[in-house]
C-alpha cells in the first residue's frame, strides 16, 4: 500500500484532550476504509507562520498512514467537514522515516539550552580586551583640522 504523511493543526482554544480525540476519530477512519495508522506524534501548540481564520497559534499533530488512495480521500473529507481543523496536508511518501520527526527530535533537544537563553553572553562580557592603555598604537596625528562651523586649515590662511 502507499505511503502518506498527514499533518493537521487543529483550533489553539480546544484543549489536548481533544486534540488526542480527533486524533482517535481520523485514525478509525482510516482503519475503517482499510488502512493502519503506523505512527502518530503530537507537536504541541505552536505558533502558526500566519494567521488562519483569526487563529495565531495550533495544535499540530502528525500520522504516519499505510492506506489506500480511497481511505485518504475520506480522511481529507472529513478534515474538510470538522470545524476543530484548521488545516491539513497530505503528502506521498515511499517510506516512512525511522524514529521520532526532525520537528520532535529538535523540541526534544531545546535550542536555547544548547545556545544559551536569551540574555545568556557567556564570557562574551568577562573576556580580555587587551591593553588600550596611552594608545601609542596609532601613531603620530599631526595637525588636525578642526570641523565644523566657520574654521579653515591652518595652511588656508
Amino acid at each position: 500500500m502507499p505511503c502518506y504523511e498527514y499533518t493537521y493543526i487543529a483550533r489553539q482554544d480546544i484543549q489536548p484532550q481533544q486534540v488526542e480525540a480527533i486524533t482517535n476519530d481520523l485514525t478509525a477512519i482510516i482503519e475503517n476504509n482499510g488502512g493502519k495508522v503506523t505512527k502518530s506524534e503530537y507537536w504541541g501548540l505552536r505558533s502558526l507562520a500566519y494567521r488562519i481564520k483569526k487563529y495565531k497559534k495550533g495544535h499540530y499533530v502528525h500520522l504516519n498512514v499505510d492506506g489506500s488512495a480511497d481511505a485518504i480521500a475520506e480522511l481529507e473529507r472529513n478534515s474538510r467537514l470538522h470545524e476543530d481543523v484548521v488545516r491539513y496536508m497530505t503528502i506521498r511518501v515511499e517510506e516512512f522515516e525511522e524514529g521520532e520527526s526532525v520537528v520532535l527530535r529538535s523540541k526534544g533537544r531545546e535550542g536555547r539550552e544548547e545556545r544559551g537563553g536569551r540574555f545568556d553572553r557567556g564570557d562574551r562580557n568577562d573576556r580580555d580586551r587587551g591593553d588600550r592603555g596611552d594608545r601609542n598604537d596609532r601613531g603620530d596625528r599631526g595637525d588636525r583640522v578642526e570641523r565644523g562651523g566657520d574654521s579653515k586649515p591652518a595652511s588656508a590662511s
